[in-house]
């Protein structure tokens, strides 16, 4: 590995699906000013999907053929055959193991570099979901798998953008599940996860915490439904207990307009499509995926593997631009420039 530069962060950024648009968006990201002036990429997965896609986007990055930059690094962690590292939709059960356990082995090895002090930070692109299944790996999704390669400490998904943050209770469930997943300790945990990632990782001293309602207008006293006063109001008051600046339970149709307008440093909400509806509303460009509780810095962008896009030259890089540089930012030591108040991810 190259020195590293003075005041830069070393990315280790997994390729994802290699049928998908991670490594175009990637290098996309990694070819722009702003990013290449923060960050020390170490690409991490297999080295022809690296190297075919920069040819296709005739940027001069990764290529076997020209000099990589200077602070650019590359862990190969497979070797596809041609049929496998194609562009576009899958073709058959095969292509799809073996996609899926090439973006679990880029994984794995990025997690590696980063424990083993080599990287000090994780950016993930894009996974397919059912390609991970299909190569025996049975992870919901990124978040849940580098839940386990940390050894099963708890986690929580926060999408964070410039104008909103928010946190899920609950994650990828089927939304008649939900109620039954609630309980005062996963919304206690997730209020005072959330709240130690913000004063944590985003440097903001005292963090103002909003939490949504699960049912309509906050269930009304009662009238839509009862998980408010028996499960969340009861976390909200033991969180307070610990000095967690916290309010709730609130109706869902209202906060995110006031935290969207600076009233709140983060939104904890109570299922998925709660919280990335109003976010993907804002962000649907630049979200950033941040994982809060791993022992490290992890983001990823705020969109999928988009097989259809994938090989066209088309694909939208700004959320994997926002993504490697909210990690830089999350992943560099504190200055005393950085130790005032923030309230937004300028």
């Amino acid at each position: 590995m190259s020195a590293r530069a003075a005041g830069r962060v070393r990315l280790a950024i997994s390729m994802g699906d290699p049928g998908g648009i991670g490594p175009e968006v990637v290098l996309k990201a990694l070819a722009t000013p702003a990013v290449a002036a923060a960050v020390d990429p170490i690409l991490v997965g297999d080295r022809a999907v690296w190297d075919e896609t920069a040819r296709r986007l005739r940027l001069r990055v990764a290529t076997t053929e020209t000099p990589r930059p200077r602070h650019l690094t590359l862990t190969v962690t497979s070797t596809l055959p041609p049929r496998h590292r194609r562009p576009g939709p899958t073709r058959g059960k095969a292509d799809a193991a073996a996609r899926g356990e090439a973006a679990y082995r880029a994984i794995v090895e990025a997690v590696r570099l980063v424990q083993a002090g080599r990287a000090d930070a994780v950016v993930t692109a894009p996974i397919s979901k059912a390609h991970l299944g299909a190569a025996g790996h049975d992870f919901p999704g990124h978040t849940e798998l580098l839940a386990n390669l940390c050894g099963n400490v708890p986690v929580r998904m926060m999408m964070a953008g410039p104008q909103l943050r928010v946190v899920l209770v609950t994650t990828h469930l089927a939304l008649a599940e939900v109620p039954r997943r609630l309980s005062r300790e996963a919304v206690l945990d997730t209020i005072l996860a959330t709240g130690l990632s913000l004063r944590q990782q985003f440097r903001i001293p005292t963090p103002r915490i909003a939490v949504s309602g699960l049912n309509p207008h906050a269930g009304e006293n009662g009238l839509f439904g009862d998980e408010e006063a028996r499960i969340i109001a009861p976390a909200i008051r033991a969180a307070r207990r610990r000095r967690i600046d916290v309010r709730g339970p609130l109706a869902a149709d209202s906060l995110f307009a006031q935290a969207a307008h600076g009233q709140y440093d983060a939104v904890v909400c109570m299922y998925h499509d709660q919280g990335l509806g109003p976010f993907k509303l804002l962000h649907f460009a630049d979200g950033v995926n941040f994982t809060v509780g791993l022992p490290f810095v992890r983001t990823s962008p705020d969109h999928g593997t988009a097989f259809d896009l994938a090989g066209t030259g088309t694909a939208d890089a700004r959320s994997m631009i926002a993504a490697m540089q909210l990690a830089a930012r999350l992943a560099r030591p504190p200055t005393s420039a950085v130790r005032a108040r923030r309230t937004r991810l300028d």
